[in-house]
């Protein structure tokens, strides 16, 4: 078994560089997504969502000629991986944004950093809160906020209930950060800890989605809804979870969870790009606030600036 990968407290170009692609591929999930809802009711997306990305995964492992492991330890891991990654997550907001709007839904979901900071703290040795990585993530969840729209938090307080349950999820996938990185040092490769923890889902939510959505009482989907489901379940969830579980064992849960900060980013960008919204000021301010939060938990502009003032002085 490999020695584990030391956490860097500053990601490098390429793990920046993951992250961000991380955040195009979550963020254009909302895309696939809003074209499945037309036709489909939301477990059996889901499930859609992350049994075909096992399927394709276990196909890529194979063609690699990577083995899955199949120790009862390591497979109870993936299980618990599953429970607080996507199914315990998925169904809190699921109900959560049954009953408030999904602006409020995606400022909730965006404490995701803040939570995870407390728990690496409580539960990590080499990921401990420094005022920088606080007031990061504060400023952060502000510019998120400020792009999603201030005026979503007037109906903060009116359905406490839903609004616990969307912050249950950040708390679980806070969680699930810290969790996962007990893969890497059992020796399991990001590809093969994707692969098993959306087949853990898969058998997890299988019988919701059978109780709750009865979809064989369903009418057929359209050609169009079908190549939603196989690009959400392709690119963001089979390449995205092998991009998650790879920056997770170099950067660690705090550096990782940062995109839950870009995937609102993305999701404008590409909304500009592609379906020729306009881009608002609050979107541009939202920006500068979520890269200057991104730059103080990094730590690494103001280190520079500190050592230029020292040169000058």
């Amino acid at each position: 078994m490999s020695m584990p990968t030391p956490i860097n407290k500053a990601m490098s170009p390429l793990e920046w560089a993951m992250l961000l692609t991380l955040s195009v591929l979550w963020g254009g999930s909302f895309f696939f997504n809003g074209v499945a809802v037309r036709e489909l009711p939301t477990f059996t997306i889901v499930v859609c969502r992350v049994a075909l990305a096992a399927v394709i995964l276990l196909a890529v492992m194979r063609i690699m000629g990577q083995r899955m492991p199949w120790d009862k330890r390591i497979w109870a891991a993936f299980l618990v991986m599953g429970l607080l990654n996507n199914a315990v997550p998925f169904s809190l907001i699921v109900w959560g944004q049954m009953h408030i709007a999904s602006g409020v839904a995606s400022i909730l979901n965006a404490t995701t950093p803040l939570f995870t900071v407390l728990v690496a703290h409580v539960f990590t040795s080499d990921e401990k809160m420094s005022a920088g990585r606080l007031f990061g993530v504060v400023v952060g969840l502000v510019g998120v906020t400020l792009m999603i729209g201030g005026d979503k938090l007037d109906t903060l307080g009116l359905d406490i209930t839903a609004q616990l349950a969307v912050l249950g999820a950040a708390v679980s996938y806070a969680f699930a950060g810290v969790f996962g990185r007990r893969f890497q040092r059992m020796g399991i490769t990001p590809m093969a800890t994707a692969t098993g923890q959306v087949t853990a889902s898969s058998l997890i939510l299988l019988p919701l989605m059978l109780f709750i959505d009865r979809p064989w009482t369903l009418p057929a989907p359209s050609m169009e809804a079908l190549a939603a489901l196989v690009g959400v379940a392709a690119l963001s969830t089979a390449l995205a979870y092998i991009l998650y579980f790879r920056i997770l064992a170099t950067a660690g849960a705090t550096n990782l969870l940062l995109v839950t900060f870009l995937v609102p980013v993305s999701a404008v960008l590409l909304g500009v790009l592609v379906l020729h919204e306009v881009l608002l000021p609050a979107h541009l301010f939202g920006m500068a606030m979520i890269s200057l939060g991104l730059a103080a938990i990094d730590g690494r502009p103001l280190r520079l600036a500190r050592r230029g003032f020292s040169l000058r002085s």
